[in-house]
This record gives C-alpha cells, structure tokens and sequence, in this order.
C-alpha cells in the first residue's frame, strides 16, 4: 500500500493554487517518483469563499493558520503567505512541531532563514525553498547539489522578471522607465508599489540566498550592496547599445581575495553573452565554477506553473527523505558546522569596468580635462563616444567607458567631474561586466 503523506498549505492563492494543480494533475508520475503518495488535506485562507484557480473539493479550507501547523496529521506546511513577521512564527511552530517546511518566501530565508535553518537542524527536518529563487530552473538544487564538487567563483543573475521586461521593453520600443512601469503594472508584471522590484529588494533577497549556497556564508541580506534601475535613462540604453553592451539588472555574489562581492544593480552586459539575451520576464543564472566552467540556467521566473513546479520538486525531495534523516542534503548545502563567515566587500573596494556619461558645454578641451582626472587617478579609459550637440544646444553628451579598476577610484573620479564648470549635469555610473 502507497504511502501517503499529508500537507497543509499557508495561502491559496495564484502560487497556492497553481501547486495543487499541478499535484492533481501529476499525481501519478509523483507517486513514480517518490513511491508515495502526496495529498495537499487542507489550506488556510484570508477568505474561504473567494475565487480560486484550482478545485478545493478535496481541501478543508481554514482561516486559522495555527489549525494547519498545529495539526498532528500533517506532514509538510508549504508557507506561501509572503512577509517576514506572522510567516516566521508559523513556519517555526511547525518546525517545532516536527514537520518539514517548504515555502516560496525569499524575503523569510534571506531575513530569518538562518534562524529557521538552525530550527530545522534541531529538529532534525528539512526547509525546502526551491521557488524563493528564480522560479522553475532549479537553481537552488544546482548549486546545492549539482555543483557541489566544484568551488564556486561567481554566480550572476537576472533573477527579478519585472525589471527585465522593464529595461527590455525601454531597449527593444525606445521608451521612457515611467511609461513602461506603467505598462508593466497594467499587465499585472508590477505591483502598484513597484520598489520591492524596481529598486532592486526582490533581487537582493535571491542573491543572499544564492551567495549562502555558492560559499557556504550565512545568510546575509543586509550586507548586500542594492541598486535599482529607476534612474535608468534610453539616452544610457542606446549609447550602451553603441558600445555593444545591453543594460540587464543583475545580482552579483564574487568570491575575491578580499571576502565575497555582494551586488545588485544595472550592468552593462556584452550582447554577445548569453545573460544580455534574456529578455522580458524570464529569469537566468549564470554560474562560474571550477570544474564545471561557466552555466547558464534559463527559465521562467514566475507565474502559477512554473513557481508550482518548484514548490512540488521540494515536496518530492522531502517525501522522498522522510524516514531517512541521514539522505538530508543540508539546508545551505554544507554542513551547518562548517557554515562559515565570509568578509562581505565594501562597496569602494568593488571591482569593475564603468560605463560614465554626462552632458558638457560644447566648447574645446572639455574632453581632454576629463582625461586628465582619470589619468591622475590611474584610470584607463577603454572607449569614448562623444555626440554632436542638436542643433542650437549648448551642451553635447560625452559617455565613455573605463578599463578594470577599483570603484573607490571611479566613485573619487565622479566628484572631480562634477566639480568641472564644463561638466553640466550629475555624472551617470553604470558598471560594466566582463564576464
């Protein structure tokens, strides 16, 4: 006889109800792959007679969270509520309580997962957040297992679909960051406060997570350096474009001889690279390890499906642990004795290519004081473009990009050029990637 193996859910709604069609569905080939049977029993709702996107016959629904955790009978709580206050005591209750715990909730891990990981430890059951990051490519398991005989230098991603469609949108239609963000809340792509996507928070929480599992570090949201793209401008876009380069918003966790980079921002990204190609709402990662060279991992960032996919790829790995401690694959992928803290580095002591514009008086020699202020600092500069100013401007756009350098350098470099009389608008910094 199959074993069935009861779960609860936390929230029904697009992601709730996406899983359990996708279990209904798949039911069958679950049951192949696990030798168990995995029923979603029941589901705690804000509202037990709104609409949803699946059939809850088969689930009592509950306002009563508690009721779920709390229940002797269930043997997986899947927390698909979001925030970081009531989901935290929930899922540590049901931690408490000796069950397993999978959830789709980034801003949980990167804020309280190393307390909820040391819980689980404790209690000696698994957390599972498959889809917390990048939706249905796998990421988390790749890292955590697929590279797992590999030191990992670098992974790099365009994890936050909402930006991508932005700036691709802005690239591919020529037009301004106001009016596509409307456009992207319209289709439902934004929400109506758009920062936790636009500014670069979203993206952030996926990188802690990926850094933790990349170098074995704690979790460590508040040490990530966190820039979004609402400064953006299609003047950036299409002179970018004229370098080669396409504008993505990328998380970026490095291993240095200094600690590990932690950065989120717009990049400037070769078009001929893999990552310069994703566009509108889907996802990459792109993974540079020892052994196994340069990944890439593409897919669909979001969405009922695809985040379903995960959610029940973590429901399978449990049903299949259960009983057997000891085939647990650890929470961050290493031993939690040998999790250990990383020197995280400042901002100054970034390495990188920059992409610089301003707007300058149209008048002889600006450019070459300019080049005396790089030059004095020990700054090459890679490339130059200098536009004609319209007809009856004052002013003409100079862009140019720099070679290798610390951002210390670039950071002191800007305050000279502001300084300039010639220079006459704040100095646009965008860094460059070569990967």
């Amino acid at each position: 006889m199959t074993d069935v193996i009861k779960i609860g859910l936390l929230g029904l709604g697009t992601v709730g109800g996406g899983t359990v069609n996708v279990i209904q569905r798949n039911a069958a080939e679950i049951t192949r792959r696990t030798g168990k049977s995995l029923q979603i029993v029941a589901a705690a709702v804000r509202d037990i007679n709104a609409d949803r996107i699946c059939s809850t016959d088969a689930l009592e629904l509950t306002e009563d969270a508690l009721s779920i955790v709390d229940n002797p009978e269930i043997d997986i709580v899947v927390e698909l509520m979001g925030g970081t206050d009531a989901a935290f005591d929930l899922v540590i209750r049901a931690i408490g309580n000796g069950k397993h715990v999978v959830t789709a909730n980034k801003a949980l891990i990167a804020i309280r997962g190393n307390e909820i990981v040391q819980a689980a430890e404790q209690a000696k059951v698994m957390v599972a957040f498959e889809a917390a990051v990048a939706g249905s490519i796998g990421i988390i398991k790749a890292l955590r297992e697929g590279f797992s005989g590999n030191q990992i230098r670098s992974v790099a991603g365009i994890i936050n679909g909402t930006g991508n469609y932005i700036l691709t949108a802005m690239g591919d239609e020529h037009r301004d960051f106001s009016d596509v963000l409307a456009e992207a809340q319209a289709l439902g792509y934004a929400e109506a406060d758009p920062s936790f996507d636009v500014d670069g928070i979203d993206a952030a929480h996926k990188l802690t997570i990926m850094a933790s599992l990349s170098f074995g570090m704690p979790l460590c949201f508040d040490q990530v350096f966190t820039q979004g793209i609402r400064d953006i401008t299609l003047a950036d876009i299409q002179m970018a474009d004229e370098f080669g380069y396409r504008i993505k918003h990328l998380g970026i966790a490095r291993r240095t001889e200094d600690g590990v980079e932690l950065r989120v921002h717009p990049t400037l990204v070769s078009k001929e690279h893999l990552l310069a190609n994703v566009n509108g709402v889907m996802n990459a990662v792109y993974v540079d390890a020892d052994a196994a060279g340069p990944s890439l991992l593409y897919g669909a960032g979001a969405g009922a499906d695809p985040t379903a996919s995960s959610i029940v790829a973590d429901l399978v790995d449990v049903a299949r642990s259960m009983g057997s401690p000891a085939t647990h694959v650890p929470t961050l992928g290493f031993q939690a004795s040998q999790v250990e803290e990383l020197a995280v580095v400042p901002q100054a002591s970034f390495r990188s290519a920059y992409f610089l514009r301003m707007e300058v008086t149209d008048q002889p020699g600006v450019l070459a004081e300019i080049s005396s202020i790089f030059a004095a600092l020990g700054v090459s500069i890679e490339a130059v473009n200098q536009k004609e100013p319209p007809r009856g401007a004052d002013t003409a756009s100079i862009s140019l990009i720099t070679q290798l350098t610390d951002e210390a350098k670039i950071i002191n470099a800007i305050g000279k050029l502001e300084d300039l009389s010639q220079v006459a608008s704040a100095v646009n910094l965008i860094r460059v990637e070569q990967f």
